[in-house]
C-alpha cells in the first residue's frame, strides 16, 4: 500500500472515513473511575506520568452523567468541527476498573444517545478480564467499540522506572481476547521517557504490532505539573526532545510501520497551565506541519522503510 507523499501515513481520519462514510467526531468524557494503580490495590503512586485527572485532562467534568457530558462536549466541539456524528471516549483514568454491571449501565447510556456511532475505551491491559472482553464483544453486535490499551513501553526497565505495573505478557494476553473477539484495539506508546532511544521507541512499536494491535497511538512524552515525573524532572532532568529531534524520531518511527496499522495519534496535547515540558509542543499546528514537510522531504510514507 503506497500513500501520497502528501497523506504519508494511514490517519484515524482515513479509517473513520472507511469504516462509516463520513467524518467522526471523538468526544472525550470522564466515567467517574479510578485506576487499581491509584487506589492501592497495586500502587498509590500511579504512572509516574499520569495528570491529577488521570490522562482525561481535556475530559468532560466527571461530576456530570454520561448523557450531560455528551451535550456539553458536542457543543464545545461544535465551534471547531461543527456538529457530526459522535465516537464517545472513555478517556480519564482506567474504564474498564469496575463491575461489569457498571459498565454496561455507562456504556449503555453512551451507545443510546442521539448521532453516536460507538465507545472508545481507555483501559490498562490488566483490567481487561475474559468476562468484561465477552461482554464488549456482544455490545459489539450494536454499536462500534475500540480499547485503547496503555502499553506506554515494551521496555521492563523503563515500565519499572514509570511504575506501570504490570508485565509485557499481560498486554499480549489482554490483547489476544480483544482480537479473538474482532475489537478494534489501539496501543499507546509514550515517546521520549527517560533512559529511552530511538531503538527503545522502536522496539516498543514493533512489539505493540507483532503482538496484533490494530492501530497506535504514538504519544510525545508530557512533562505535567504536580506528577512524580516532573519532581524527578525538576530534581535531575533529563534529556527531551526538541522539535526538530522529534520530528525526526516521528517520521522514522512511522517509515517502519506496516501500512494496515491505522495512526491515531502522532503527537499530544497538553494544558498550557499544568505543562512544565517540553512547551514547543504547545503550538500543535506548527508539530504537526513540520512533521508533514519531513515526510515530503524524505519523499516517504508509511512503511517505506520496512524493507531497508
Amino acid at each position: 500500500m503506497y500513500l501520497n507523499p502528501k497523506h504519508p501515513f494511514y490517519s484515524v481520519n482515513d479509517y473513520y472515513r472507511e469504516l462509516f462514510g463520513e467524518k467522526i467526531i471523538k468526544l472525550a468524557i470522564d466515567g467517574g473511575f479510578t485506576c487499581p494503580n491509584r487506589d492501592g490495590r497495586l500502587s498509590d503512586r500511579g504512572c509516574i506520568f499520569c495528570s491529577g485527572k488521570g490522562s482525561g485532562d481535556f475530559a468532560g467534568k466527571r461530576s456530570l452523567s454520561v448523557t450531560r457530558q455528551y451535550l456539553e462536549m458536542k457543543e464545545k466541539m461544535a465551534k471547531k468541527w461543527g456538529y457530526g456524528k459522535y465516537i464517545m471516549y472513555f478517556q480519564a483514568y482506567t474504564n474498564t476498573y469496575a463491575p461489569i454491571e457498571r459498565l454496561t449501565e455507562l456504556y449503555e447510556e453512551a451507545a443510546s444517545l442521539p448521532d453516536v456511532w460507538g465507545i472508545s475505551i481507555a483501559t490498562r491491559p490488566d483490567c481487561i478480564t475474559m468476562e468484561i472482553a465477552d461482554y464488549l464483544c456482544e455490545l459489539s453486535q450494536k454499536t462500534y467499540i475500540c480499547v485503547e490499551l496503555g502499553l506506554q513501553t515494551s521496555d521492563e526497565n523503563t515500565a519499572r522506572l514509570i511504575n506501570r505495573c504490570y508485565k509485557n505478557d499481560v498486554y499480549v494476553k489482554a490483547l489476544k481476547m480483544l482480537n479473538d473477539r474482532n475489537i478494534d484495539t489501539v496501543t499507546h506508546i509514550i515517546l521520549g521517557l527517560p533512559g529511552e532511544d530511538f531503538r527503545t521507541m522502536l522496539d516498543s512499536v514493533s512489539f505493540a504490532v507483532n503482538s496484533g494491535t490494530k492501530g497506535l497511538k504514538l504519544q510525545l512524552l508530557h512533562i505535567i505539573k504536580g506528577t512524580e515525573l516532573c519532581a524527578m524532572y525538576e530534581k535531575k532532568p533529563f534529556r527531551i526532545f526538541t522539535p526538530e529531534e522529534y520530528t525526526d524520531t516521528i517520521v522514522s518511527l512511522i517509515e517502519r510501520i506496516p501500512p494496515h496499522i491505522v495512526i491515531h495519534r502522532i503527537t499530544g496535547d497538553g494544558k498550557k497551565d499544568t505543562l512544565l515540558e517540553p512547551w514547543w509542543s504547545l503550538d500543535k499546528r506548527r508539530v504537526l506541519n513540520s512533521i508533514a514537510k519531513e515526510f515530503v522531504k524524505r519523499s516517504s510514507f508509511q512503511g517505506s522503510k520496512l524493507t531497508q
